[in-house]
């Protein structure tokens, strides 16, 4: 690694390491940036809404980078708690990124910052959130982005195995078939899914050199809900599977955007691998979890 590179001089900071997609950036670590000093940080390690703690924290651990992943990322649970949604989303995020106001920070955000009225978003398209969830991605972003070392990545939903076993929708989805229920699945819902292990690569490549600014980081193929399920179902035989195909149109709660595919052209120009469509991943990688 060259003298540059951001993960291999200080310590790197990774929050929300228990989720999904920390977790593989953290497992992933040694192979795609193998002379970073990891701290992976849980809820359990740092509580990040305590803020003098985590104040004391930096500048104990003066992390050259932080890669923040840690969010209240169910959009039921931030629809019905919506101060905490914020405390932990805007609040925290913002607190963190003005302790790393001299250091890399790479954010991670949410293809549901848009209204999904047209898909194949681009990083410059208007954001139009129509949760709660949404709207404290979006704050969180401006905020973030006042900084131009920082980096926004806004990836979509991502599949693979979590310390949980219950954080990725293919974990979900696996749980519900288990039972013997039936998955009512939207036809008419529209998301770019990724392999997190694809996502953790694509982050230690960018970490090497965070660019600043927003980035898409996707699959590249665009899937409904019950296509995704179909593919997951083709994968486990032995669950008899089984979807009903149904309309968001049915749907009660917090409105849901019916097509936020991202176009990640931006991204794919600086990345040595090319983002996998869940096809082609399914394909190319039978042994991995999903």
């Amino acid at each position: 690694m060259n003298h540059d590179d951001t993960t291999g001089q200080g310590t790197v900071w990774i929050t929300g390491a228990g989720g999904l997609i920390g977790s593989n950036i953290v497992r992933l670590a040694g192979k795609y940036a193998p002379t970073a000093k990891l701290i992976p940080l849980t809820r359990a390690d740092l509580e990040l809404t305590d803020l003098k703690t985590v104040e004391l924290r930096f500048l104990a651990d003066r992390p050259r980078l932080i890669i923040h992943c840690a969010a209240m990322s169910k959009t039921g649970e931030c629809q019905s708690q919506p101060i905490l949604a914020r405390r932990i989303n805007i609040e925290a995020t913002a607190h963190l990124a003005g302790l790393a106001a001299d250091s890399h920070f790479i954010f991670f955000s949410t293809d549901l910052v848009f209204d999904g009225q047209k898909g194949n978003y681009i990083e410059t398209d208007a954001v139009s959130p129509l949760s709660v969830y949404a709207e404290t991605k979006v704050a969180a972003e401006a905020i973030v982005t006042r900084n131009a070392r920082h980096t926004v990545v806004r990836t979509s939903i991502n599949s693979g195995a979590s310390p949980s076993g219950q954080s990725g929708y293919n974990e979900q989805f696996r749980a519900a078939w288990t039972k013997g229920k039936t998955l009512r699945l939207y036809h008419d819902e529209y998301r770019s899914p990724i392999s997190a292990s694809a996502t953790a690569r694509a982050i230690w490549e960018l970490a090497a050199h965070p660019p600043g600014g927003i980035w898409h980081l996707a699959g590249s193929e665009r899937l409904s809900r019950a296509q995704i399920g179909q593919l997951l179902a083709l994968r486990h035989p032995e669950l008899n599977a089984r979807i009903e195909s149904c309309s968001s149109r049915e749907h009660k709660g917090a409105p849901r955007p019916a097509d936020v595919s991202l176009n990640c052209a931006k991204l794919q120009a600086r990345l040595k691998f090319r983002l996998p469509g869940l096809t082609e991943w399914l394909r190319e990688n039978p042994e991995d979890e999903f």
